[in-house]
C-alpha cells in the first residue's frame, strides 16, 4: 500500500473538489496498477506538489526513475507532448506515459539539490533565463494550448473582473495590465512555453547541471514565461534587475515581454477574482514597476 499524503489529499479537495477526492480514493490502485503494469518497484517514500504524486522506483533493470500520477486537465495533458519535443534536452526525460490517466514514467533527478536552494537568488534567476531561453527554441508541437487563445479570453473577462476590484489604484494598475495586453495580442507567438518555470522546478542531475520539471506547456511567445523568477523569492527592488536580466539572455524585444509579464497579473488577478481571494499584495508590486519600466 501507498500512503497517500496529507497535503496532496487537501490540495485536490481544495482545487478540484468531488473530481479531486475522487482521484485521491483512486491513488492506491492506480498505483498499484502501474508498478505492475510497467514492472516497477517502489524505492522510497512518496513525494508530492500541488496535484501529482511521484513515487521514486526501479524499473527492471535496476534504472531509478520516478512515477507520476496526476488528475488529466488541460494543463496536465500537454506535459507527455512538451517533454517529447524537448527529448531530455534542458528538461527531464519521459520513459513511458499512459495516455488514459495521464500517469508518466519519468528519470529520477536529484529532488535534494532543487535551483530554490542557491542562496545567490541573481544566479538562479540566470540558470532560470538560460533555461527557458533553450526550452523555448523549440516550436510548439501540435495540439498544446495557445497563448493567443488564453490572452483573448482574459480580456473578454476584464470588465466583469474590473467591476469586482474595489481598490481604485489596483483597478487600473489590472486596467493597464489588459491594456498591454491588447497590443501583443495580435501577435501571440509560437514557441514552446514551459508556462511555470519557478526555482522549485528546477533541479540537479548527474548529467546536466539544471533540468527542468513539471510543465505546464503552451504554444506561445516567451515573454510570458518570466512571471515566476520575479515572483521567486521576492524582493520588490530587485524585480527590474531580474526582467533585465532575463530579457537579455533570451534576446527579448522588452517592451513585448513588458507586455506579456503584465498578462500574467491579469491571469492571476482574475483566477484571485474567481476564487473570491484577494489581490496579492507582491503581485500587485511587479506589476506596478513593470509597468513604467522602459518609458
Amino acid at each position: 500500500m501507498i500512503d497517500i499524503p496529507r497535503e496532496l489529499a487537501a490540495s485536490q479537495e481544495k482545487f478540484n473538489g468531488e473530481a479531486g477526492r475522487a482521484f485521491i480514493t483512486g491513488l492506491p490502485e492506480q498505483t498499484a496498477r502501474f508498478l505492475d503494469h510497467w514492472k516497477l518497484k517502489p524505492d522510497g517514500p512518496p513525494m508530492h506538489g500541488v496535484s501529482a504524486l511521484v513515487l521514486p522506483v526501479l524499473r527492471p533493470d535496476g534504472t531509478p526513475a520516478v512515477l507520476k500520477l496526476q488528475i488529466l486537465d488541460e494543463e496536465s495533458e500537454g506535459e507527455p507532448v512538451a517533454l517529447r519535443a524537448w527529448n531530455g534536452d534542458g528538461a527531464v526525460r519521459l520513459l513511458d506515459h499512459d495516455e488514459p490517466t495521464g500517469t508518466m514514467l519519468l528519470e529520477r533527478l536529484d529532488e535534494t539539490r532543487m535551483l530554490s536552494h542557491v542562496p545567490d537568488t541573481h544566479q538562479a534567476v540566470v540558470t532560470i533565463a538560460e533555461l527557458l531561453a533553450h526550452l523555448a527554441s523549440f516550436p510548439a508541437p501540435p495540439g498544446l494550448r495557445r497563448l493567443g487563445d488564453i490572452a483573448w479570453a482574459m480580456l473578454d473577462q476584464t470588465p466583469w473582473a474590473l467591476g469586482r476590484i474595489p481598490d481604485p489604484e489596483a483597478r487600473r494598475l489590472v486596467a493597464d495590465c489588459a491594456a498591454a495586453v491588447r497590443e501583443v495580442v495580435d501577435e501571440p507567438g509560437d514557441r514552446l512555453l514551459h508556462w511555470d518555470l519557478h526555482d522549485e522546478n528546477v533541479l540537479a542531475s548527474d548529467r546536466a547541471p539544471w533540468l527542468a520539471i513539471d510543465p505546464k506547456p503552451l504554444a506561445g511567445d516567451p515573454g510570458f514565461e518570466l512571471w515566476p523568477a520575479l515572483d521567486n523569492r521576492y524582493d520588490p527592488d530587485d524585480i527590474l534587475w531580474r526582467f533585465d536580466a532575463m530579457t537579455d539572455i533570451l534576446t527579448l524585444d522588452r517592451p513585448r515581454a513588458r507586455a506579456w509579464t503584465l498578462g500574467r497579473l491579469l491571469q492571476n488577478t482574475l483566477w484571485d477574482i474567481e476564487d473570491d481571494r484577494p489581490l496579492d499584495d507582491a503581485q500587485l508590486e511587479i506589476a506596478r514597476r513593470l509597468r513604467s519600466h522602459g518609458n
